[in-house]
């Protein structure tokens, strides 16, 4: 497939972090949406209560719908409240306002429908790979027979096979996030978050992975929301872009990357790519706010 299907963007849009009123952001979560969503985030704000008696706004009405098997990337500036939204999702961590439906069932607390990547791997040392991407299974007292077929699966899929009988300190960095990729899957969630999970990843490690997390998702299907700092992963990995403000976090952009699939990483290096990044770095280069 060739790059030029891209269209070109749209010029003379609010870009910048100035233009965030609610009403605003509500308008752009509207022209996101599409039938079929997975996922449906209304009017979501959350305030921290500080020991001291102050309140931190960390998020201010955030509304944003995903569809089935839509890969979701989040950028923002830190502190805008990425993690805390994440948080949220994951049903770990209590909303202030608003709602949040999975499959149109109101989220209130964790759920088997989400798996987790955490940024570090978090493995048990004491545990071999297999033993490891088993924990959720035996956590939710599930038939681990069966599922041992499944994380077997994973395994494979992720490049993985023949490690299973290794630990975690037998493993590479990038190998070691794979496996937590293969956990947060092996129960079948509908829907995958990921918290900057190629972060602590040299340069080169985390190019690879984001090739391998581009083939797991092909193959798996699953709907992936990650949160991360880096502007071209985010690009290079979502369907959607979902750009944040300053805290409190609010969205103030939803930026569809349409570019073809797979991708590689040469692409990283056409114009069309270089369109997207701008587009989101046009957000924050004024105040310099956001990590690269």
């Amino acid at each position: 497939m060739s790059l030029t299907r891209v269209l070109p963007l749209p010029t003379g849009l609010p870009w910048r972090t100035a233009a965030t009123t609610p009403a605003q952001t509500r308008a752009v979560a509207a022209e996101s949406r599409r039938d079929g969503s997975l996922v449906r985030i209304n009017g979501l704000e959350k305030i921290y209560a500080t020991k001291d008696g102050q309140t931190i706004h960390a998020l201010k009405d955030v509304n944003l719908d995903i569809g089935e098997t839509e890969f979701i990337s989040i950028v923002g500036p830190s502190g805008c409240g990425k993690t805390t939204l994440l948080k949220i999702l994951a049903g770990i961590l209590s909303r202030s306002t608003g709602e949040v439906t999975i499959h149109g069932q109101a989220l209130s607390g964790p759920s088997r429908e989400i798996g987790v990547v955490f940024q570090a791997p978090v493995l048990l040392p004491w545990r071999t790979v297999l033993q490891n991407v088993l924990v959720p299974v035996e956590v939710q007292k599930r038939d681990r027979t069966r599922f041992e077929a499944r994380a077997r699966d994973l395994l494979a899929m992720a490049g993985l096979a023949g490690f299973e009988n290794k630990y975690p300190n037998e493993l590479s960095g990038g190998m070691q996030q794979r496996v937590g990729i293969c956990r947060a899957l092996v129960h079948n969630p509908s829907f995958l978050l990921m918290d900057e999970p190629f972060g602590a990843l040299d340069a080169m490690t985390r190019e690879t992975m984001n090739e391998e997390l581009q083939r797991i998702w092909t193959e798996s299907r699953k709907t992936v929301l990650l949160v991360t700092h880096s502007i071209p992963e985010a690009v290079y990995l979502a369907d959607r872009v979902v750009v944040m403000t300053p805290r409190p976090g609010r969205i103030v952009d939803v930026i569809p990357v349409d570019l073809p699939r797979p991708r590689t990483l040469a692409m990283h290096n056409t114009p069309e790519f270089g369109r997207f990044v701008a587009r989101i770095r046009a957000h924050f280069n004024s105040a310099g706010t956001l990590d690269t």
